[in-house]
């Protein structure tokens, strides 16, 4: 069993979903079946249930192989890992995972870290907010820069790095494309997109508040779980959403208009670390960000 074809059932086995497990890994849905099914040819044995259309369970032997296959799988890439380091003279990593769109924003901190600390590799990644803190908790990243607040068991909230306004989203020919800004308001005659994962509702109501200023109940619409989806609809249909300044600045995309919210409270973004994994990289990075201060996105 080649390495990837593991990385690819072992994904599998966490998202339980052909297209999400595909989306993790870059690749596409057929990629990862053609995999799976390999393996199964290999083994003799199915490793997943597809008899449900939405998605797939672990067989009996899907579950022995995970429990089997997962610790070595984590040692081997490990171990490479670890003679790269050697041979870079680097001593560690430190693994951040965004889950805005904005990383060149955040150079200051990236390059200053870099500056301090050349022993400490830094590498910056993208994860999705329906994804929310995953990242950390399956260990495959240090730190995720988060909008907060954030109260969740077991994690630590870092000093803030970046604040920014929202905006409307919407079809380009909308008919409120053409305004300089709209209010809160308008989402409590229309609702806003709905995050087809769930999400805590403190955390969900920070970028997307369930009430108008004016205390008007705002509904949820159109489920979705990406920025892509996020942008796909709001081009292909009639209904428009909140969305993070940031993303009209770095997604001009045509059939999308973006109008600034007048009304919008500012979104506060800070790294998040497990409370129990709080490594000397970690604090080094916290340090960086206190000291530079906070990056007022307008």
């Amino acid at each position: 069993m080649e390495l990837r074809d593991i990385e690819i059932f072992l994904t599998l086995a966490e998202e339980l979903h052909f297209g999400k497990a595909a989306q993790r890994l870059y690749l596409s849905t057929a990629r990862v079946s053609q995999s799976i099914k390999s393996q199964e040819r290999r083994i003799g044995g199915l490793l997943v249930d597809r008899s449900n259309p939405r998605s797939v369970q672990l067989t009996p032997l899907g579950h022995q192989l995970v429990a089997e296959l997962k610790p070595a799988y984590r040692d081997v890439i490990s171990a490479v890992e670890h003679a790269r380091q050697a041979a870079a003279g680097i001593s560690g990593t430190l693994r951040v995972s965004m889950i805005g769109y904005n990383a060149y924003d955040y150079r200051p901190f990236w390059d200053a870290f870099r500056r301090r600390h050349p022993m400490w590799e830094l590498r910056v990644r993208s994860s999705e907010f329906s994804d929310q803190f995953g990242p950390l908790h399956r260990g495959e990243a240090d730190i995720v820069i988060a909008w907060v607040p954030v109260d969740e068991p077991g994690l630590t909230v870092g000093p803030i790095m970046s604040v920014e306004p929202m905006v409307a989203i919407m079809p380009v020919d909308h008919e409120l494309a053409g305004e300089k800004y709209v209010s809160m308001e308008v989402f409590g005659d229309r609702g806003v997109f709905a995050p087809s994962d769930p999400m805590p509702d403190y955390w969900e109501d920070a970028v997307s508040p369930f009430y108008t200023p004016r205390g008007r109940p705002i509904d949820r619409v159109t489920p979705i779980s990406t920025l892509e989806d996020i942008l796909t609809t709001a081009s292909t249909s009639g209904t428009f959403t909140s969305g993070m300044s940031h993303i009209a600045r770095y997604y001009n995309r045509p059939g999308v208009a973006y109008v600034p919210i007048a009304d919008s409270h500012r979104v506060r973004w800070a790294p998040v670390w497990r409370s129990d994994f709080e490594t000397e990289p970690i604090r080094a990075f916290a340090d960086v960000v206190r000291e530079l201060g906070t990056l007022d996105q307008l």
